[in-house]
Order: structure tokens, then sequence, then C-alpha cells
């Protein structure tokens, strides 16, 4: 069998097994997938927890006129916030939390993967609930932390809403945003020179996006964020397309990269691979071997110990 970086490289070459696929562990049914897994679906609500969190407190702090780091100037405000936003999502994909959860904090993600049969049905059902359940818990948290700051208008809860181009804009916009996006990280993700850089991608776009797409059409691309501020500040303006708009945008995406590559399969879904521990999607990546083998040879050493 050629090695997986050939794979990556040869548009012609079908989906095939390889070893560290978990195929029957992306499988199992809801409640034998809620029993083993359940500690990924934890890190995945925590983690979009913190990133909602911290989104809420940038625009807080900078946009707030009350805060005593509030950013007049439009453009640096956003480019500010959108920097906070970029960073913590690099920085959590990366994470150790990040690596084994696969880190993708947004339900339009976790859906395209499963377009993609990288996640298991029962796996997607506690994803997207654990990531609703992470989005409304952050940003009660940083209402929490923050008061007024976040609740009141300017602010008012980080509440996503059509800008200056309306609602027809901004579903254009989010849906492609989000196809560009995710279509971005695919191709890094299952490329052998670039897949390191995957999360640095996916943060320097939102980073970009945020900053020049947010005074034009309200910037979302996360259902989960969105409805969060929605719910918490019973804002409901427009929320169909933001949460409509991404979920079509990265589903649009995943088509592209089938087109465009020629294969209908990727690595994993995760944007950064562990190199130990256990993978509970339809893991092609190298990685995951390795894992394998190490884990592998500590419970040898562990036996030869005793």
């Amino acid at each position: 069998m050629p090695p997986p970086a050939r794979q990556l490289r040869d548009r012609r070459a079908k989906p095939r097994s390889a070893p560290g696929v978990f195929s029957a562990e992306a499988s199992l049914p809801w409640h034998a997938a809620l029993q083993r897994h359940w500690p990924e679906y934890l890190i995945e609500a925590v983690l979009i927890a913190v990133f909602v969190a911290l989104t809420g407190t940038a625009m807080a702090l900078l946009g707030a006129a009350a805060s005593p780091l509030h950013v007049a100037d439009p453009l640096r405000r956003r480019a500010l916030i959108g920097l906070v936003m970029g960073l913590s999502t690099a920085l959590l994909v990366y994470s150790p939390w990040g690596r084994r959860s696969g880190a993708h904090m947004n339900p339009a993600v976790t859906l395209a993967f499963y377009r993609l049969r990288k996640v298991g049905r029962s796996d997607l059902l506690f994803y997207l609930l654990a990531q609703f359940a992470g989005a409304i818990a952050g940003i009660l948290l940083a209402r929490a932390a923050l008061g007024t700051l976040l609740t009141a208008a300017p602010v008012s809860w980080a509440v996503t809403v059509p800008a200056a181009g309306g609602a027809a804009v901004a579903f254009a916009a989010e849906l492609a945003l989000a196809a560009a996006w995710m279509l971005t990280l695919l191709y890094t993700a299952n490329h052998p020179q670039l897949q390191r850089w995957t999360g640095v991608f996916a943060g320097a776009l939102i980073a970009v996006f945020f900053t020049f797409e947010s005074a034009l059409a309200g910037f979302g691309m996360n259902p989960a964020r969105s409805f969060a501020s929605a719910l918490a500040s019973g804002t409901w303006t427009a929320q169909w397309l933001y949460l409509l708009a991404p979920v079509l945008g990265m589903l649009l995406a995943v088509e592209a990269y089938r087109a465009l590559s020629g294969r209908q399969d990727v690595l994993c879904a995760k944007l950064a691979h562990n190199v130990r521990g256990r993978c509970i999607f339809a893991c092609q990546h190298p990685d995951q071997a390795r894992a394998n083998a190490l884990e592998a040879l500590d419970r040898d050493m562990f036996a030869h110990s005793d």
C-alpha cells in the first residue's frame, strides 16, 4: 500500500483501508457512543464555551463605551476582536484537548465531516448537543464576568445581526466565507506539507473575515455561537440565516473539495491530530498509526514490568 503522503498527492486515488482505521468506533449505537465517547463530547463543549466566552469578552471590553479598553475606531476595533477570535481558535485547535475532540467548535464543521463519512451518526448527535450547550454556557460565563458591558448596547450580548448590507448580503457572505474557510481546512488538513498549519489557517481566516465582513453583513459562521447570543439576548433578527448559511456553505465546500481533489474521503475529522491516545472518528491519519504503536508499546512495557 502506498504511504499516506502519496495517496494525498494522487488525485485518482480512491479511499482505501489503512492502519488506524476505526470504522467500528465511529459507528456505535447512541448508548454505546455516549458511554465510550463522553469525554470527547465534554471536551467539545468546554472548547466552544471558552471560545464564546473569549469572543464575548473581547467584544465587550473593546466595544462598550464604558469599558476602559474601549476602541473608538471601528476598523481597529474589529481587527483586535478578530485577532482574539483567531488566536483563540488556533490555540484551542492545537491544545491537547483540541487534538482529542478534533476542535470542531462549530455544528457546521461537524456536519461537514459527517457528510465526509468521518463522524458517526451517534457522535454527530452528541457533538451538536455539546456545541450548543457549550456556546450557551460560554455566553453566560461572559455575562457573569462582565455584566452590562456585555449585555448593554452596542455590544448587546455579542448578538449576530445583519449589518449595512441587509439579510440578503449577510446570507451570501456567510455562505461564501463558510465555504472558503472549510475548503481551506479540508485542503490543508489533507496535504502532507500543510497538515501542521491547519489550525493557523483556521484562526487567520477567522481574524480576517471578522475584520472585514462583520461591518457589512455581521459575522457568525458558527450556528452555535449565533444561537447562544440570540437566546441570551432575545434578539432573533434574521437568525435563520446564521443557522442555515454556514451549514450550506461548509457542505458546499465538501462537494467542491471532492470535485477538485477527485477524492470522496479525507484522513480524519480532526483539525490537528493527536499523536497519543484514541481517535473516535473513522480515522486514516498517519499520526493515529503512531498513536496506536505508542499505546501498544506502553502496554507491552507495563506487561513486562509485572
